[in-house]
């Protein structure tokens, strides 16, 4: 099981060149007591009891908190912290204490003690190998030189350029040649055959889906081998990433005892791997015989199936090209109906748009006329309110004239003498003859502008039109003059009269 380490400072080397180092396993045991419970159907907690425990120790936290043991009489946890230090900080804040849990009246006694590790001693391995009647204490892989380890993580002693998930015996024996000089290692996963020799599966699997390996490292003396136990029990292996973040894991370490690496164990696992790939040879030859046998038979159902049956072959075949040839008129067939049937209506769609684009024309140049017609109704317009506008102006004129002459008359009836009358008279027909002159000269003025700007917007094809506008402006103009003289000669003689 791995867990994240968060101080590092009582990490000792192992190998830095893999980032490997060990560090010491700060665990305690708990108990506490449980009171009877007499009141049926009523239970304690493991989670509350945990939480109190984690309470009690605060500031210091455990890392891990796992029940190791449950009875009616008592639960026992193991709980790891972060270091040394804090094992003793730990288990004085617990070691005699008690606590209390809602909805019972009694008191729970807490008993803490230092986490004892289940590592072998010098005198195990000692009493051990003395007394073993099949070992030989000068053959090597007889006597105390070799560790069997347990629970490795195969990414921490994989190649680096490798597999994640194979671990290397190189790299096994580059960790552990820091206690002394390494005789033989041996990781029994890599063995294809091993499996199968022992009928043991390697590969095992620790909490949270990492593949774990064993291995064996034999010492060439045993002073490298106590070396080793020495520095491994009580420790744990940590592993430092390239982030600086470090993860532990718990292995187990023994000292072998079934003659792993002898020379009789090599010899006999060699003779037995000799002896499979001999067996896997003859089962691949088998699997190959069987396969070409397999082969032939099936090559001598062919030949004979294509003896006995060319002749219902060739026959199905001419039905089924009879068949295609038939299928593929109909569908020519229904292919020259298709094209002709989409060419039809691309036809109509072509004679549709064509018929939408004479029509827009169409409505286009009737807008044009309507446009054109338009404007002459308006220029006719604004003509006839011109020649009217002129004739209510004369029209005013007249009268201011009228009322001005008989002002004049009355005035002069009354006031002046008859050669006075008479040069006052004089006068009036001279303003008058001036007025009418101005009125006369700025008529033809106006028509001639009028016309200009009636020759520049008429149609060149309508000339005809254009001869009916002149003639009836030319009558208006003499109608006009023949009215001016009237009124001349009336003001001539009315004068004479005076």
């Amino acid at each position: 099981m791995t867990s994240v380490v968060s101080d590092t400072a009582e990490a000792v080397d192992l190998c830095p060149e893999f980032s490997l180092y060990l560090k010491p396993i700060s665990r305690i045991t708990v108990s506490v007591a449980l009171p009877h419970l007499k009141t049926p159907g009523k239970s304690i907690s493991n989670w509350e009891v945990m939480e109190r425990l984690k309470a009690m120790v605060h500031p210091e936290q455990f890392s891990s908190l796992r029940i190791s043991k449950s009875s009616m009489d008592y639960l026992r946890f193991e709980g790891e912290v972060e270091n040394r230090s804090a094992v003793k900080r730990s288990l004085a804040k617990l070691e005699g204490k008690s606590i209390k849990l809602s909805g019972f009246t009694d008191v729970l006694k807490i008993r803490a003690v230092e986490h004892k590790t289940d590592f072998p001693t010098r005198h195990d391995w000692d009493s051990f190998f003395r007394d073993a009647k099949d070992m030989n204490e000068t053959v090597p892989g007889e006597r105390p030189d070799t560790i069997h380890l347990e629970g490795l993580p195969c990414k921490w002693f994989s190649m680096k350029d490798g597999a994640p998930d194979r671990p290397s015996e190189e790299v096994l024996r580059t960790v552990f040649q820091r206690f002394g000089k390494i005789r033989n290692v041996d990781i029994p996963m890599l063995d294809p055959y091993r499996e199968e020799m022992t009928g043991k599966n390697f590969n095992t699997f620790s909490f949270g889906g990492h593949l774990n390996f064993e291995g064996f490292v034999q010492y060439q003396d045993h002073t490298g081998f106590v070396r080793a136990m020495d520095s491994l029990r009580g420790m744990k292996l940590m592993f430092k990433g390239d982030d600086g973040k470090a993860v532990a894991c718990s292995i187990k370490v023994t000292f072998d005892t079934t003659k792993h690496l002898s020379d009789s164990s090599l010899k006999k696992r060699q003779q037995e791997r000799l002896k499979l790939q001999e067996l896997e040879k003859q089962r691949e030859e088998q699997k190959r015989r069987e396969k070409e046998e397999e082969e032939r038979r099936r090559e001598e159902e062919r030949y004979c199936k294509s003896l006995f049956c060319q002749k219902l072959k060739e026959k199905e075949e001419k039905k089924t090209q009879k068949k295609l040839k038939k299928q593929q008129e109909e569908e020519q067939k229904k292919l020259q109906l298709k094209i002709s049937t989409e060419e039809r209506k691309l036809l109509l769609a072509q004679r549709n748009l064509e018929s939408i684009r004479l029509i827009a024309e169409l409505l286009s140049r009737a807008k044009q006329e309507r446009r054109r017609l338009e404007e002459r109704r308006q220029l006719q317009e604004d003509e006839l309110r011109r020649v009217e506008a002129e004739k209510e102006r004369t029209l005013e004129l007249q009268r201011k004239e009228r009322q001005l002459r008989d002002k004049l008359l009355g005035n002069l009836l009354k006031k002046s003498t008859n050669t006075d009358a008479v040069h006052l008279d004089l006068q009036i027909c001279a303003t008058q003859t001036q007025t009418q002159t101005e009125s006369q000269r700025k008529e033809p003025r106006e028509a001639k502008k009028q016309e200009k700007r009636k020759e520049s917007e008429a149609d060149g094809g309508r000339r005809e039109r254009r001869r009916s506008r002149r003639r009836r402006s030319r009558t208006h103009s003499q109608s006009s003059s023949r009215s001016r003289s009237r009124s001349r000669r009336r003001s001539h003689h009315r004068s004479r009269r005076h």
